[in-house]
């Protein structure tokens, strides 16, 4: 059995990339929880609060949610119609994988840059920090915006490797699976 190809092990490479950086992400769950259990005490011990800390869980939130975009996609925990997907051979399913990166992930993620980068450099250019007294001062509000096209080029990353990995899948397979297709 002959080794890896080039294109799956910079597919492995990709993927790795978006395994190791949802990875690191996943810790800001562990900051968002001691930090919301440090605003429930403070609020309902000591009766105070604080804008900052709050806003903070907010925008801690919005890195996990979106920069661990890539990740779930790579670990295959994505929205899928399954239904079909499932049952397909792997020849299949690589066809469809392709079919799905190219018509349908990369324009949706090239056009999340492009109608985002006005809005995420205006934020940037005026310095913009929280619309509430006492909130998260400049660059705050600037670098959750940012996570708009960083999430989208994360995507795509992931997107290429799931690509060179079925196009190795459909290409390599030599005689395998094809009687399936």
């Amino acid at each position: 059995m002959a080794g890896p190809t080039a294109m799956q092990r910079i597919a492995a490479h990709l993927q790795g990339f978006s395994r190791r950086t949802g990875e690191v992400i996943a810790w800001l769950t562990v900051a968002m929880v001691v930090v919301m259990t440090g605003i429930v005490i403070a609020r309902y011990s000591f009766a105070s609060g604080s804008i900052r800390l709050q806003e903070s869980v907010t925008f801690m939130h919005a890195a996990v949610f979106m920069l661990a975009a890539a990740y779930t996609f790579a670990a295959g925990d994505h929205v899928r119609v399954d239904i079909f997907y499932s049952s397909m051979s792997a020849r299949r399913k690589a066809i469809v994988d392709i079919a799905g990166t190219l018509l349908l992930l990369i324009p949706f993620c090239v056009f999340l840059i492009w109608s985002s980068w006005d809005y995420v450099t205006t934020s940037w250019s005026i310095r913009e920090s929280s619309i509430e007294a006492g909130g998260l001062p400049f660059p705050f509000p600037a670098i959750v915006k940012s996570f708009i096209p960083i999430t989208a080029a994360l995507l795509i990353i992931q997107g290429a490797a799931l690509l060179l990995g079925s196009l190795a899948e459909l290409f390599g397979a030599a005689g395998g699976d094809e009687g399936a297709a």
